[in-house]
């Protein structure tokens, strides 16, 4: 089987089936997407076709590209992933831009609150090497991962901590704690697309609002004077995540969009 045969497997020629069978062989071969179909004609090893073939079923059993080829890219940064971790969407690149905007101190102290691979915390951490930046993830296996990505990376400065949110760190402060938590309801119909990936990092109660909701409440108690609370949420919940900011006490609340136009980070600045 050659390049062009492989690719040809899976989807039509512009469909985004077709654009992961590049990434996939690209993993494989380690020649780069662009460059495969200039090297179309190139015939696969019976080693590489196994390999392909044996990725391409595990896609359509319903598993991530990510978990196949055991990486994601995510801002600059090629992080690890693993079946204990989720995989990073380009989506909550709109968080950490959304941080990156805020007026903060140089030397800002930020907290990364279920940290996963370490896409947000590193990611931030890329961009603001004078920042403090603390990463914490209640599960140790997926704090392993976050850690190895930020070695991977020369990111050593980022701070690790194994805890429930905002538990482990006592009475620290912060400028900035930002999360992406659980925010899908159980029963939620989109769950079923996301059954490969590890259910505590996706869904939550109070029809997916418990976590978010906690992390606010938490929050006032670990911000400096007008520190944030920026949050990634589902594209339907931006109402009920701006009333949750405002009843706490939180001021300048607003939400910003995804790169779909759906609601998916809302913020809230604290007063005291």
């Amino acid at each position: 089987m050659n390049i062009a045969q492989a690719l040809a497997l899976r989807g039509d020629a512009e469909s985004y089936e077709r654009q992961e069978n590049a990434w996939l062989l690209e993993h494989i071969t380690k020649i780069d997407s662009f460059d495969l179909v200039m090297k179309k004609d190139k015939e696969l090893t019976s080693e590489q076709e196994q390999a392909y073939v044996e990725g391409l079923a595990r896609i359509q059993a319903g598993e991530p590209l990510a978990y196949v080829t055991g990486s994601q890219p995510f801002w600059t940064l090629d992080l690890k992933v693993t079946k204990d971790t989720l995989v990073p969407r380009p989506d909550t690149e709109v968080l950490v831009e959304t941080v990156l905007k805020l007026d903060l101190p140089e030397d800002a102290r930020i907290v990364d609150l279920g940290t996963g691979t370490g896409a947000i915390a590193l990611s931030l951490a890329s961009e603001r090497p004078d920042w403090s930046i603390t990463a914490t993830d209640i599960y140790a296996p997926t704090l392993d991962v976050a850690q190895f990505n930020a070695e991977k990376h020369d990111l050593e400065h980022v701070r690790f901590v194994c805890g429930s949110w905002l538990k482990p760190l006592g009475r620290e402060f912060f400028d900035v704690i930002v999360s992406n938590p659980p925010y899908i309801d159980a029963d939620d119909i989109h769950m079923q697309d996301l059954a490969t990936e590890p259910e505590r990092a996706l869904v939550a109660d109070k029809h997916g609002l418990a976590d978010l909701e906690q992390i606010i409440q938490q929050g006032k108690k670990h911000l400096t004077v007008n520190g944030w609370v920026v949050l990634e949420h589902g594209y339907d919940q931006g109402d009920a995540v701006r009333h949750l900011f405002t009843h706490a006490g939180y001021k300048q609340v607003r939400t910003v969009k995804d790169y779909g136009g759906n609601d998916r980070v809302t913020l809230g600045q604290w007063p005291h």
